[in-house]
């Protein structure tokens, strides 16, 4: 039996239950449960079925999203799941991690009066179902090619195009530095938002359809590493997509304390030790246990961290940031979780000294206040004088956002042009660089951003490189043969 749609003005919103922040607090299992059958149709049919779908326009992979409600409404999950996979290469990632308040469910047009339909629930539970039932499949291409292509980086841009150039048939050779696949998905998100036999499933599937991973190898002129001059020559395109992993630097006296250290190392660590590695000696610090943990930073990856030194048990968890609530740029659902688990925010606070003898015992702020917007548009901060206060800190974790390596220098090509920012430079249209049969796609192109972009990425630039290799690389073949 089917189930009507536009049923918001008579069923209210019910997200999926979340563990008790007590429970989730222990370990690094996922903090939602997944919709029964019954509220997952139920809360799909809250859907308005609008004629501009804001989801979609505000979703960066365009998801035919009131589509796939309808089907799911419907009880014709296959379908669903279906329409769902056509624009989104890897959906039961994007419907645990994706900040849905910001994008999909923000945009929801039922939002003003009634609260926006589950999208990302929804999204889950389909692929979720599709992968029990067995409905997922590994890509089958209708011809295979004598081309054949590398990936650098096993990242979601990598993952993406790789799934879309194997399904055009082409030979396609995943390489990265790192010992498994998934690249941030897997090292710097934490488990409580996506557990890893997710990202290692979606892996298997590629490797059965016939992609080649080659993991742990490195690209540059180091000991063991393969040069990008090689390996331009062993194919005929090459795809950039090693995202960006350059921490940013904050100034200020102490800042060379011991204790005070990168996010991405700190997170790397915690889900090498889910995993079961055995981390080096330098990483064995990188643990909050009975310590006062002090993070810089009010974006996703600020979240992770702090929700992260809760589950390693801290002493104490503050989150620091020069602006106010409202302003931060991470997901409002990640900080309510985090508010939930006992994590302090020090709202409009920003640090300006390290304290401490060898190893930061401290870290004095200062308030700050809201000024004029700046040339971004976003509130300008200005300190208040005569308001700085100490924070106890055996601990501190800095989460200001990522820079791209200076790849033209690390591979020996000084011809692979980049922006002002380091990004590399590629064609509005094509996502080629500089160099030809070059391309590049994801956050290394874009800056640091979402997984989803990175995905939307990937799959835009698969297209190009497969265009570009019917008209250059297959041309030439044939005007030789003939």
């Amino acid at each position: 039996m089917t189930t009507k749609m536009l049923q918001f003005v008579s069923v209210p919103q019910k997200q999926p239950d979340k563990r008790a922040a007590t429970a989730r607090r222990t370990d690094f299992d996922e903090i939602y449960k997944d919709f029964a059958t019954p509220e997952a149709t139920e809360q799909a049919s809250r859907c308005s079925q609008c004629g501009v779908p804001f989801c979609s326009v505000h979703c960066p992979l365009g998801n035919n999203i009131p589509d796939w409600l309808m089907l799911t409404a419907q009880g014709r999950l296959e379908e669903a799941y279906g329409v769902s996979s056509a624009t989104n290469t890897f959906p039961e990632i994007c419907g645990r991690i994706c900040p849905q308040d910001r994008l999909c469910e923000g945009n929801c047009v039922i939002e003003p009066g009634f609260e926006s339909v589950t999208i990302g629930a929804v999204e889950r539970y389909i692929t979720d179902t599709a992968f029990e039932k067995g409905w997922v499949k590994p890509v089958s291409p209708v011809l295979e090619r004598s081309q054949s292509v590398a990936i650098i980086g096993a990242g979601p841009a990598g993952l993406a195009a790789a799934d879309q150039l194997r399904a055009q048939g082409y030979k396609v050779h995943v390489y990265d530095r790192y010992d498994r696949v998934g690249g941030l998905l897997v090292y710097g998100i934490p488990g409580f938002k996506l557990e890893k036999h997710i990202v290692a499933r979606r892996h298997k599937l590629l490797e059965e359809g016939g992609v080649v991973f080659h993991l742990g190898q490195g690209i540059g002129d180091g000991e063991g590493e393969l040069s990008f001059a090689d390996l331009r020559s062993r194919h005929d395109a090459v795809l950039i997509a090693t995202g960006v992993y350059k921490s940013r630097e904050i100034g200020g006296p102490g800042v060379g304390l011991a204790g005070i250290e990168k996010a991405l190392d700190y997170l790397t660590a915690s889900n090498r030790r889910s995993l079961g590695d055995t981390l080096p000696p330098e990483a064995q610090a990188l643990d909050a246990a009975g310590k006062n943990v002090v993070v810089l930073g009010g974006g996703d990856t600020a979240m992770d961290c702090v929700r992260t030194a809760i589950r390693q048990g801290a002493k104490s968890v503050k989150c620091l940031y020069r602006r106010d609530k409202a302003n931060m740029p991470g997901s409002a659902r990640e900080v309510k979780n985090a508010e939930e688990e006992g994590v302090q925010f020090e709202w409009l606070a920003a640090p300006e000294a390290f304290l401490g003898e060898g190893h930061v015992s401290g870290v004095r702020a200062v308030r700050m206040k809201l000024g004029l917007p700046d040339a971004t548009g976003r509130q300008s901060v200005e300190p208040l004088e005569g308001s700085s206060f100490t924070l106890d800190a055996d601990l501190v974790i800095k989460a200001l956002g990522f820079d791209p390596e200076p790849l033209p220098q690390l591979w020996g090509q000084k011809d692979l042009a980049v922006s002002r920012w380091g990004t590399l430079k590629v064609g509005q249209k094509d996502f080629m660089t500089s160099l030809p049969g070059v391309f590049a796609a994801g956050d290394i192109v874009r800056g640091a951003s979402l997984v989803v972009w990175a995905i939307r990425d990937g799959r835009d630039a698969a297209a190009c490189m497969h265009q570009w290799i019917q008209e250059n690389v297959t041309a030439t073949a044939k005007a030789e043969q003939g």
